[in-house]
């Protein structure tokens, strides 16, 4: 079930919200039973069968959790208990998503015909499994204690607004809001608000943008020119933004209403000046994740340079690796492993002295080709798109097709430019501040469109769900 769909808007969420403010306000045990049985409800939709995994990720969390707990209260280090945590949450993430990538490997290397069945991935199984990581990790360091009720626990890794494509929410974030949180009407408004607001950036900019960029996919070489495969890759890096972060604003918006604050996944990436601004800009909560529970723990740049760059190498192959089970996916990540290597040892001091629009034209030109690894299908591909894009091969610069794509997608491409920086929002809110009513109109047009616009298309994929 997506959010951008209309049986999750019209069905399950009204049905939801009825059911969760029907329960007393004082009786948040209760509420926390609504939504727990809801999140499960709306995991099963997708995945039947794997829920059950789901579940059993939180029993045996939960569990260790507190065994790693006692073992300290009776002077022991809970070392042990907290390795075979580890191992095996890892094992389970490795098993479901990477199995196939190694079988594929060694048939690779060895020449070998080992026959294996394919597993379908549990629809965010990385995510979860993270969330629950980062509470074994956060418990073993006694940074938090271990949850007394395993129906918080269990809720806290099977919340629906962030279960299946983040953002990464941290147990020590949202610790206390599991016991404690406050709904009002101001909250719940500012969560529909920012709910209605993603969806429109899905709905109205991704899918438009996503399919342009299909469109592109799909020409025949005769058709194809150096201008359209550019036009390609600027539609599928405006699309995965307004994607991803149209799920984190609905995710927000809907935590929210629920009495829930998460925090940012996104503060305007494609502003930045260098590579290394967009990464604490882009998916925040996976990038903190790996800067606390990776990058840190191995030395951070609290070590020699070789080291440093060592530690760099690794955490960015495993972003890579994280985010699919294919070498293009470890490229990617080492791609960005190296650019941010270089930029901070070899040229990022003539970076910061460049003028501001050389800077940003440099950053956005590193992340267009980072997504032209990310989109295709293996290196193969990645390499014959930026091939024809730097114009390698005897593609025309433009044709007849390429014109018409770029007349009739104008509009678009400028407009999601626009709106992927910060001032069209900031400015929206100081309208909303002088003119409330008006603000309100707008924002359920954008909703009454997107709605529109769902029942009349089919093509409504969400990107980051294979993650």
């Amino acid at each position: 079930m997506l959010f951008s769909s209309i049986v999750f808007i019209f069905c399950f969420l009204p049905i939801l919200l009825a059911v969760y403010f029907l329960v007393p306000k004082k009786y948040l045990f209760a509420r926390n039973i609504v939504l727990l049985l809801f999140s499960l409800v709306f995991y099963s939709w997708g995945e039947p069968v794997y829920v059950f995994l789901m579940i059993y990720s939180a029993f045996f969390n939960y569990f260790m959790a507190h065994l790693i707990a006692q073992n300290r209260r009776k002077g022991g280090s809970g070392k042990r208990d907290f390795l075979f945590a580890l191992v095996m949450n890892l094992f389970i993430l490795c098993f479901f998503k990477y199995f196939g990538f190694l079988m594929d490997t060694v048939n690779g290397i060895f020449h070998s015909h080992i026959s294996y069945t394919a597993l379908s991935l549990p629809i965010g199984i990385s995510f979860y499994t993270f969330q629950a990581l980062s509470y074994i990790i956060d418990v073993y360091r006694d940074k938090v204690k271990p949850q007394s009720s395993f129906l918080n626990f269990t809720l806290y890794l099977a919340l629906f607004p962030q279960l299946i494509a983040g953002p990464i929410v941290k147990y020590i974030d949202i610790e206390s809001q599991l016991s404690y949180r406050e709904t009002n009407p101001e909250k719940f408004g500012q969560g529909a608000t920012r709910f209605m607001l993603g969806l429109g950036k899905k709905v109205l900019l991704a899918n438009n943008l996503g399919a342009l960029h299909q469109l592109v996919l799909n020409l025949p070489d005769s058709q194809a020119s150096v201008l359209s495969f550019w036009i390609g890759a600027l539609a599928y890096t405006l699309q995965i933004y307004f994607d991803f972060s149209g799920y984190s604003d609905m995710a927000i918006g809907l935590g929210r209403m629920f009495g829930f604050e998460f925090l940012e996944n996104f503060n305007y990436p494609y502003i930045s000046r260098s590579v290394t601004e967009f990464w604490r800009r882009w998916h925040m909560s996976l990038s903190g994740w790996f800067r606390n529970y990776l990058y840190i723990p191995l030395g951070g740049n609290r070590v020699t340079v070789p080291r440093h760059i060592l530690n760099l190498l690794i955490v960015w192959a495993l972003t890579g690796l994280w985010h699919g089970a294919s070498w293009n996916f470890v490229f990617w990540g080492l791609y960005y492993g190296v650019v941010l290597i270089l930029e901070k040892y070899v040229f990022g001091s003539a970076l910061k002295q460049s003028p501001a629009w050389a800077q940003h034209l440099y950053a956005m030109l590193v992340v267009l080709i980072g997504w032209v690894f990310f989109f295709s299908s293996d290196l193969s591909a990645a390499v014959h798109y930026l091939g024809v894009m730097f114009g390698v091969g005897r593609f025309a610069f433009a044709n007849v097709k390429t014109l018409y794509l770029l007349r009739t997608n104008l509009v678009l491409l400028i407009l999601s430019c626009v709106l992927s920086g910060p001032r069209p929002m900031e400015r929206f809110r100081r309208f909303a501040e002088d003119r409330r009513v008006a603000a309100v109109i707008c924002i359920f047009a954008v909703f009454i469109l997107s709605v529109a616009y769902l029942v009349y298309s089919s093509y409504n994929p969400f990107l980051y769900f294979r993650f």
